[in-house]
């Protein structure tokens, strides 16, 4: 069969969006592409199992709606696949209407985690064919398409209508899946280069992303939108992903990679795969990148961690309160992120934190602890870069349960939930939670900030071009929120 995998262009006024494997969609003024790892995944378990299968990221690739269709009628798929999210989730829909209306045999297929919490909704507003729910799409894809193609029987979390119009599936979705038989992606097909400069987490370029596990191990925090897709935690092993590491660097010269599990395996995981690293000497030419939890790493790991090659650590600080942590589930303490933070930059690590304002029962008090607590970490390189966003309550998360059940939600317009728009009722107004976030990135062009990121170079041509870059992007969040 032939099997497209697509992004079709999504022009706003909003700028460019950050949708292909994003835990928290945002509008960017300046581009920044996220290489999307498991519907790379998916593109090329399909293509294994003797598909032919086209890639065609009409976003990254910078593509007008005309191009875009241009080209799906040059490869006249019979399946397409669509990964969508709430804030575009109305905008797909009617994607999904043209298209439908253009090529009524194309079978349609949507992913996600918009999809995943509210599979029906989709399906009562357009005409898509097919909902693949949870995260493991890449392998209910090749099974969707055995049933196409061969009447084999459907794995559970699919979802679809029958003769009659009625929602039918076949069961809850399950994790049951065996990560360590996953092929290494097929970057030529799925078209690396795309995502491998735009992205302001990358010091070096190329750069590109695995992920060595689905998807955190804590996986309690109630804001994240993944622990819709990814109740339980999987890994692969660690001498696999170094197998693929070394692949990356031989075969596509590529200098940096970010490791997009949510929480990197630490502990004796971490540990092994450092060793292995070392070992095989790709700490001489690559840097790596993770998502971390504060309390994870200490001092000793950080060191291993900082000689194994890893640059860059992302930490969810999301809160300088106490309160607000124990809410969200963090299982943090507030004098746990400064500390943590210190260690991994004594150590050498580039520490990036992630913060988010707006909720609905902070006050004034609590948003100044925050930008205040922020800005300190930068101050201090404590923390090297940071994100602010506005929080959003996704749905199928315990946070937009826990919102809606104390009829707290402003709107259920999906269109609203870009982190630009407060959609929760607050005693804060919108303009003063965004004027916050930009006192947050202002911290950035604080002269002690400025000073202690030159003192603090080891390459000055990667870095200072990363400054240059970072400084675009700044300017582009700043925008972002006014």
């Amino acid at each position: 069969m032939k099997v497209a995998l697509a992004y079709p262009p999504l022009p706003s006024e909003k700028g460019v969006p950050l949708l292909g494997q994003n835990r928290q969609f945002q509008w960017f003024n300046r581009p920044v592409f996220i290489y999307p790892v498991v519907p790379a995944y998916a593109a090329t378990q399909a293509k294994r199992a003797g598909h032919d299968v086209a890639w065609l990221d009409g976003i990254a690739s910078g593509w007008t709606p005309e191009e875009f269709d241009a080209r799906l009628a040059a490869f006249a798929p019979d399946v397409i696949v669509i990964e969508t999210k709430t804030p575009v989730v109305k905008r797909h829909w009617q994607i999904v209407r043209d298209l439908k209306a253009k090529y009524p045999a194309m079978v349609i297929v949507m992913v996600g985690d918009h999809v995943t919490a509210l599979p029906e909704e989709t399906l009562g507003n357009c005409p898509a064919d097919f909902i693949l729910t949870g995260g493991d799409y890449d392998f209910l894809l090749v099974n969707l398409l055995d049933h196409l193609d061969k009447g084999a029987p459907l794995e559970a979390g699919i979802y679809w209508r029958d003769k009659g119009g009625t929602v039918c599936n076949s069961g809850p979705f399950r994790l049951d899946h065996d990560l360590k038989t996953l092929p290494w992606i097929d970057r030529d097909l799925t078209q690396w280069r795309l995502y491998a400069e735009k992205n302001g987490n990358f010091s070096r370029i190329p750069g590109t992303y695995i992920m060595s596990g689905r998807d955190c191990w804590h996986g309690k925090c109630t804001f994240c939108s993944w622990t819709t897709l990814y109740p339980s935690f999987r890994t692969r092993t660690p001498q696999d992903v170094c197998d693929e590491i070394g692949h990356l660097i031989e075969h596509y010269g590529v200098r940096e990679i970010m490791d997009d599990t949510g929480c990197l395996p630490a502990g004796a995981w971490l540990r092994t795969f450092c060793e292995e690293i070392i070992r095989r000497g790709y700490h001489k030419k690559i840097r790596i990148d993770c998502n971390m939890r504060f309390g994870a790493l200490d001092d000793g790991l950080c060191r291993l961690m900082r000689k194994a090659g890893f640059r860059l650590v992302l930490f969810g600080l999301e809160s300088a309160n106490q309160a607000t942590l124990d809410r969200l589930m963090k299982a943090v303490q507030v004098e746990d992120i400064e500390e943590g933070a210190r260690t991994a930059a004594k150590a050498g690590l580039a520490v990036h934190v992630t913060v988010m304002l707006g909720y609905p029962w902070e006050g004034e008090q609590e948003i100044a602890n925050t930008v205040r607590f922020a800005r300190h970490l930068l101050r201090k390189s404590y923390a090297y870069t940071l994100q602010v966003t506005m929080v959003i309550p996704y749905p199928g998360t315990p946070l937009f349960r826990e919102l809606d059940e104390g009829g707290l939600l402003l709107t259920r317009d999906w269109d609203d939930y870009d982190m630009r728009t407060l959609v929760m009722k607050s005693g804060i107004p919108e303009d003063r939670i965004k004027s916050a976030i930009r006192d947050i990135y202002r911290a950035f062009l604080h002269p002690e900030t400025v000073l202690r990121r030159l003192l603090a170079m080891r390459s000055p041509l990667d870095d200072l071009t990363f400054f240059w870059r970072g400084f675009w992007h700044l300017i582009g969040h700043l925008r972002d929120f006014t």
